[in-house]
């Protein structure tokens, strides 16, 4: 075994810079986006501070910026404001409402038809939409029936994975990969030309998800188990033996340490109502209107001497609490909804809707931070918010653009402009199939015309675009050409060669795509892809083979984020919304990437090699 000899001075800084791009990418308490900038920042201050030159030619650091330009990133945007034109007119309603029916009729015949469409539908449009669309459908389902849920919301999300490796725009990670070897010269791929190895592949995986990952998993409580309201509306009676009579709003409030949230006050024979002002003396008389759990209601009642009412009635066994047209539902933080990344004391949520919060979910269980406490915790994409609200508001905020909202119902909304953005989409894919239009070329199109015929206005456009997308794209591109430029990929390739000396070319190939596998599942998939591209393009340079297959085994390897739920972002609303553990994804992805390996890599030898 020869191990190559070290590589140049820049060559071994770059590699340092993606080692730490790579471990900065997988914390959690550094901002995707403030690590994407960081790496991008490292670079172009190197490459200026130490200039290198190649071929006599110097390599100039602004070149780092392509990226923020580069065609594959205009495209993963375009895609992504068509994916929200799906949503927000409600295209894929049909779908779902039909597949809310056939769970009533055939539960296990669904579960297959869903898989099927989940994954097929993610071949042309970002799975994001895709798990919005089939989350609440599962889980009204689920609650209706009384069934558990678990068998269903994993195998979904997964196989909208296994879907998106059809073709060239499934996930960005394929047009990454795609565009990279296009504009090295090594290798040009259309839309479907590796879809006879990914669709086959895809078949060995939903019998998997189908008949045996259900069987593996265990049985999950959803975060909301049920649609019952949990805050109720009551009234405390100041009586003449109240221990707060004369005591100021301020002075009650201090007596429960500060939990009571007083709405208002009815004063005097009338009722009028009074504002509750820090420094308002309370009379006999007086009815406090209040909101809060059962338990807390009867606190309250107990330490201020008051008398509990739910509307006329004293509160009691014959009258108990009465929530009437309050509901629960869940709201999934999504990227384009708009609070990702503030507080819902920023967004000023709650009081624009109407809500009460009851709990936030975060990694499939509740957070300890008390009611008070969640309006002002910055939400992340994954983070699921338990509200409750009038069943009308409720409907209102479901026909609203960029919320995912699980409240045990299947209607969903559809507008008038559902087939224009469905043509559109179509468009887009046959003009790109069929060799009229690049596809970054056609999807730039299809934005333009859901914009004029309205189906998106522009701040719905651009809520679909995700900031963390853009940055982990241009930096990695950034990343790659560095590598490439400096001899630092050849230089790993050289590496992989020499430790896999003696394997067969489809040994390599195998263990290249399992490196890869690998890879995704612990740092962002796009950057294992975008590094990964040139190393697969040098090693195949070296073994005097074809690109393609080689370069495929990349772009499926990436692609196999099945094994941890932060590997890919719908892993995260998949987890919390069916209440998964972080052992459930080792549980059914593992044996689903080694399924998926040993399937790809056989079917790359046998077509390619």
């Amino acid at each position: 075994m020869n191990i190559p000899d070290i590589p140049n001075n820049h060559a071994l800084a770059v590699l340092l810079i993606t080692l730490l791009a790579l471990y900065l990418f997988r914390r959690d308490d550094v901002p995707l986006e403030t690590s994407s900038l960081a790496v991008i920042a490292i670079l172009s201050v190197m490459f200026a501070v130490f200039p290198f030159y190649v071929d006599d030619k110097h390599f100039e650091p602004s070149s780092l910026f392509f990226g923020f330009g580069h065609e594959a990133l205009v495209t993963v945007c375009a895609l992504m404001i068509i994916g929200h034109g799906i949503v927000r007119t409600g295209a894929l309603e049909p779908i779902g409402r039909y597949l809310a029916k056939l769970w009533k009729i055939s539960p296990t015949l669904s579960l297959l038809i869903t898989l099927v469409l989940a994954g097929g539908l993610s071949a042309f449009i970002n799975n994001t939409p895709v798990v919005v669309l089939l989350l609440p459908i599962l889980i009204s389902v689920s609650l209706r029936t009384k069934t558990d849920s678990s068998p269903m919301l994993l195998p979904m999300g997964l196989a909208t994975l296994v879907g998106g490796m059809a073709t060239t725009i499934g996930t960005s990670t394929n047009l990454l990969v795609v565009s990279i070897a296009k504009n090295m010269g090594a290798a040009e791929f259309g839309l479907f030309d590796f879809a006879q190895p990914a669709l086959i592949a895809a078949v060995v995986a939903v019998l998997y998800l189908w008949l045996i990952a259900p069987k593996l998993l265990p049985s999950r409580s959803p975060s909301m188990p049920d649609t019952s309201p949990r805050i109720f509306s009551a009234y405390l009676n100041i009586n003449e033996e109240s221990a707060v009579n004369e005591k100021t709003i301020t002075e009650i409030i201090a007596l429960t340490d500060g939990q009571l949230k007083i709405e208002s006050i009815q004063r005097g024979p009338d009722n009028r109502n009074i504002v509750p002002l820090p420094d308002t003396v309370l009379i006999v008389g007086d009815r406090l209107k209040v909101h809060d759990y059962p338990d807390r209601l009867k606190e309250y009642e107990t330490v201020l001497g008051a008398t509990l009412f739910s509307g006329q009635h004293k509160v009691d066994d014959e009258h108990p609490l009465n929530a009437e047209k309050q509901t629960l539902a869940e709201i999934v933080i999504i990227a384009g909804s708009g609070i990702e990344g503030r507080t819902l004391q920023e967004a000023n949520f709650i009081n624009k809707h109407a809500l009460t919060v009851v709990a936030l979910h975060r990694a499939g269980q509740a957070m300890e931070i008390g009611r008070n406490g969640i309006g002002k915790t910055r939400l992340l994409i994954g983070d699921v918010l338990l509200v409750q609200g009038e069943t009308e508001q409720i409907a209102l905020l479901k026909a609203k653009p960029g919320l995912l909202i699980i409240d045990g119902a299947e209607s969903l909304p559809q507008t008038s402009k559902a087939p224009i953005a469905l043509l559109t989409l179509l468009g887009v894919v046959v003009s790109s199939a069929l060799g009229i239009l690049p596809i970054e070329i056609s999807s730039v199109c299809g934005v333009l015309i859901l914009l004029l015929t309205k189906c998106l206005d522009w701040q719905e456009a651009s809520s679909a675009l995700s900031t963390q997308v853009i940055l982990i794209v241009a930096a990695s591109l950034a990343l790659g050409s560095a590598m490439m430029m400096t001899g630092g990929a050849e230089y790993i390739a050289q590496v992989f060669v020499a430790l896999s000396a003696g394997l067969p070319p489809g040994g390599i190939l195998a263990a290249l795509m399992l490196l890869l596998a690998i890879l995704t599942n612990i740092v962002s998939n796009n950057a294992a892809a975008v590094i990964g591209t040139p190393i697969a393009i040098s090693v195949a340079s070296q073994l005097n083979l074809p690109p393609e297959p080689f370069i495929l085994a990349v772009l499926f390897g990436a692609n196999l984020s099945y094994a941890t739920p932060m590997a890919y972002k719908t892993n995260l609303l998949v987890m919390n919304a069916g209440g998964y553990k972080f052992s459930d994804f080792m549980r059914i992805g593992i044996p689903l990437i080694i399924l998926m390996w040993i399937t790809l890599s056989l079917l790359l030898n046998w077509m390619y090699l």
